[in-house]
Parts: structure tokens; C-alpha cells; sequence
């Protein structure tokens, strides 16, 4: 049962990646070849299952680009940025014109692979070429990854625990700097803010947005202003 799990995990993940997820698909394969190696997994059920998890999730974004189309990409946010109107043009271009190439080396590239695979939704390739298409192409890909992480899955998994400690330092690292920076960040506007209630100067010397008010220095003609009269000594003072 808990193996069970395990391959169910891979193909939901390999779901998730195919169908928009920004990890690329070769993480959970060579993971998933790693533990085959160390005998935690069985290997060609492992390897069927991110395969199996790879074209699911391809025939996923193809399903979404077939049906919805071009709608979809002009409405919603999220596929518009994938694939908007010049991009859309120069993929369409590249699959009439290259076809299986354009296939097989999106399957290397993150962030393109899934606007290649709507777009050939959108383009409404028959299903039966593309579904053969991806499979000869999932299959080299899928399995040049996990016959490698395979073969070199121990040493992979040794390299990975004794190199644990640093990684952690690492990341505890990066973290503390993001969060400091973010700390000083959001202070420094808190001043700001707190300065600008009080009408006070910003520290860097610019007068706040109440400084002028009421302030008159003199029209464009140069006669004096209200407060020039009001300051200055009258004529029955001068006397």
C-alpha cells in the first residue's frame, strides 16, 4: 500500500508539472530513478508510472487548447501569459513547419513545453498523431532521465547526504537575507508613511506635500503677494 502511494505521488506530481506547474519534469523522474536504485521502488513499475504521468498531464494542456481554444487564451490571465497572440504565431509556425522536433526538445525546455502542447490543441492536431507523437517523445525523454538517475542512483543519493548540511546552511541563509530585506523594507515605509501623516520632511530632505500650502511667493507679473503686504511696513508705519 505504501508503494502504492508512492507511484500515485509520481504520476499526480508528473500531472501537475505537464499540465502548468513551474518544476520541471525531470525532478520527480530522476528522483523517482534514484529511489529504484536504492530498492525502494520496483523500476519498471516506477518508470511506468512518470510515463504514464507525462502523457497525462501533455494530453491535459492539449485537451484545454482543443475545446477552449483561442477564448481561453485571450480570457484568462494565466494563458495569455503563456501563450499570447505573437507567441501563439511563432508556435503554430514551428509545428506546422517542424512537427516532431518542435515536440521532442519542448520536452527540455521549462515554461515552453506546456504553451507548445496547447497550441497543438489549439491548431486541433488529430489527437491519434499527437497522442503517438508524445509518446515516442515522452519515452526518450522519460527514459534517458531515469535510466540515468537509475544507474547512478546511489551515488546520487551519497553525494546528496553529505552534501545535506551545506545545502541546509545554504538555504537558512537565503532565507534570513530575504527576510531581513523585506523586514527593512517594509520599516523603512512605515517611516515614510508615519513622516507623511505628521507633515514632516521625508529624511532625505524633500519638503512634504503640506509645506506649500498657503504659500504665495509672487504672480507671474512680480507685483507682491498677500504675504509680501501683510509682512511689510505700510505707508502710515513709514511715517
Amino acid at each position: 500500500m505504501e508503494h502504492l502511494t508512492r507511484y500515485l505521488s509520481i504520476i499526480v506530481v508528473l500531472i501537475l508539472t505537464g499540465s502548468g506547474l513551474p518544476l520541471p519534469e525531470e525532478v520527480p523522474i530522476i528522483a523517482a530513478g534514484v529511489a529504484s536504485s536504492l530498492g525502494e521502488l520496483q523500476p519498471w513499475i516506477a518508470f511506468a508510472s512518470c510515463l504514464v504521468g507525462a502523457l497525462i498531464g501533455d494530453c491535459v494542456m492539449y485537451t484545454i487548447g482543443y475545446y477552449f481554444g483561442h477564448n481561453l487564451i485571450k480570457n484568462h490571465p494565466r494563458f495569455a501569459s503563456w501563450l499570447h497572440a505573437d507567441r501563439e504565431a511563432r508556435i503554430e509556425k514551428k509545428i506546422r513547419e517542424h512537427g516532431f522536433k518542435i515536440f521532442f526538445l519542448s520536452r527540455f525546455m521549462v515554461g515552453v513545453r506546456a504553451p507548445v502542447y496547447l497550441a497543438a490543441g489549439v491548431l486541433r492536431l488529430p489527437f491519434r498523431q499527437f497522442l503517438l507523437t508524445d509518446m515516442v517523445c515522452a519515452s526518450s525523454v522519460v527514459g534517458l532521465f531515469f535510466g540515468l538517475s537509475y544507474v547512478y542512483g546511489k551515488p546520487i543519493a551519497t553525494w546528496v547526504r553529505e552534501s545535506e548540511t551545506w545545502l541546509t546552511v545554504v538555504v537558512v541563509l537565503v532565507v534570513a537575507v530575504v527576510v531581513g530585506f523585506l523586514w527593512l523594507k517594509s520599516r523603512r515605509l512605515a517611516e515614510l508613511a508615519a513622516l507623511n501623516g505628521n507633515g514632516l520632511a521625508p529624511p532625505n530632505g524633500t519638503p512634504a506635500a503640506g509645506d506649500c500650502d498657503g504659500k504665495k511667493t509672487g504672480d507671474a507679473n512680480g507685483s507682491p503677494t498677500e504675504t509680501e503686504k501683510t509682512d511689510g511696513p505700510t505707508a502710515d508705519q513709514g511715517r
